[in-house]
């Protein structure tokens, strides 16, 4: 009664679907030119999204209206682009956000990743060797594209009506290459198998490692396929898992994970092995 008394509150699975925190929305549009002999010579990359660190106690790190990890994975790509203009414009919104697993890298690796592969294309080229011609100041990157592409088989025939995708992305100084392979069944993506290589330095649990980047391709899998979050007359229209789907055992494909020899400092496992499964 005094004011210090101890409180117990327990929410519904609704109360909490519908008064949590959720991962902010971004929109990307970019340009991208490449030359007569297909290597790249531009990129324009226009970033539009709610900062997750303003109104946080991190607000700090916002220097210059920038937000870092709006831009995180795409103002410092490893890639050897001669002339590359990232651009940020925040939006105030009263969605209330917070960090997601693997944060702004979450949707810049996505949209990073599939542009590669569409100027891959306008070149006529391999989307591995397209990478390989642009990663060459950049060895922990290549490293782990080279690892994936080799243990997936990579050029190698599929069955038929399958594919294999490929995307690498650095994040939390650990470096994730993965290739998938997918299908469409009854109109929606089958992923059968991911190929997945790790440098995060020196393996100190190889178990460990192998468990998150597990975990991280399922958790990017349930959220590619299923999550959503769609608010009416600002009410969140979820609010249990029959409305709100995740991963199921089903859906969860193969996922094989190997890891980079190195002497360098750990680095880390819990995040970096979301990004690049979407793009892949």
């Amino acid at each position: 009664i005094d004011g210090r008394a101890p409180v117990k509150l327990v929410w519904a699975r609704e109360d909490d679907m519908r008064a949590g925190w959720y991962r902010p929305m971004y929109v990307h549009a970019v340009r991208g030119a490449v030359d007569k002999d297909g290597a790249p010579v531009a990129w324009h990359h226009r970033v539009v999204g709610q900062s997750i660190m303003k109104g946080s106690p991190f607000e700090f790190f916002i220097k210059d209206g920038i937000d870092p990890t709006s831009v995180e994975g795409a103002a410092n790509t490893p890639y050897a682009i001669p002339n590359l203009q990232v651009e940020l414009q925040a939006t105030a919104l009263g969605v209330p956000i917070q960090w997601w697993r693997s944060v702004g890298h979450t949707h810049t690796a996505f949209v990073m990743e599939t542009f590669i592969d569409e100027l891959a294309a306008a070149a006529g080229k391999d989307p591995v060797e397209f990478r390989r011609g642009l990663l060459g100041k950049a060895p922990r990157h290549l490293g782990v594209l080279n690892l994936a592409a080799e243990k997936a088989g990579w050029g190698s025939p599929l069955p038929a009506g399958r594919a294999r995708g490929i995307a690498v992305h650095e994040s939390f100084d650990s470096f994730v290459s993965e290739v998938a392979e997918v299908s469409i069944e009854g109109g929606r993506p089958r992923v059968h198998r991911v190929v997945c290589a790790v440098d995060c330095g020196v393996a100190i649990n190889p178990d460990i490692i192998r468990m998150q980047m597990e975990g991280g391709i399922a958790y990017a899998l349930s959220a590619l396929l299923y999550g959503e979050v769609t608010l009416k007359d600002g009410v969140v229209q979820q609010a249990n898992f029959d409305t709100y789907k995740v991963l199921r055992i089903p859906d969860m494909p193969l996922v094989e994970v190997h890891i980079v020899p190195s002497a360098a400092a750990p680095t880390g496992v819990g995040e970096p092995g979301v990004p690049p499964l979407g793009p892949a």
